[in-house]
């Protein structure tokens, strides 16, 4: 099931930005070699809005400003409930495979790399996460934005089936 989100406006939050990974790569071109920048960045406002991009230039502070421009183009909105998320859920792209799953209050962020700084972005404070597969950051973003992305809150839920609110919550 894909779900659509409407786009939010980056000018409406007051976003932090953090580079996820910087990657210096290089062509090779018959007068010798030519280098490039690539540069992951993750954009939050700790409150549930969050949004990631790619920036490649010439210069690395060119490559991480194009990255932050594509991740406020990007932003999408999670449900957080009670510092965690709703329920668990799996994110997949190429290699990359990120599980995450609500924890209890005190737990913290029990992520590693590129998915805690995408966690740590959204807002979440109490959080389980695996990842597995490929450790490319590019990847691992990518899948743990898959993995945000089917969460759904409560509230939803409830309108979607029909029934009231406590009912979602007691079965």
């Amino acid at each position: 099931m894909i779900l659509v989100r409407k786009k939010l406006k980056a000018t409406d939050y007051n976003l932090e930005e953090r580079v996820v990974a910087i990657k210096r790569v290089t062509k090779v071109v018959e007068g010798g070699r030519r280098f490039s920048s690539s540069a992951v960045v993750v954009v939050g406002n700790g409150q549930g809005v969050v949004g990631y991009g790619l920036g490649k230039a010439k210069e690395l502070t060119d490559a991480i400003a194009k990255g932050v421009e594509e991740a406020k183009r990007n932003l999408i909105k999670i449900p957080i409930l009670r510092d965690t998320i709703p329920h668990g859920s799996v994110g997949k792209y190429g290699g990359g495979h990120v599980l995450i799953e609500p924890a209890a209050s005190g737990t913290g962020v029990i992520a590693g790399g590129a998915v805690r700084i995408v966690l740590e972005s959204v807002g979440v404070k109490n959080i389980l996460s695996k990842s597995q597969g490929s450790s490319n950051p590019h990847n691992v973003v990518k899948a743990t934005f898959k993995a945000l992305l089917q969460l759904r809150d409560p509230v939803t839920i409830a309108k979607q089936r029909g029934i009231s609110l406590d009912k979602v919550f007691n079965g």
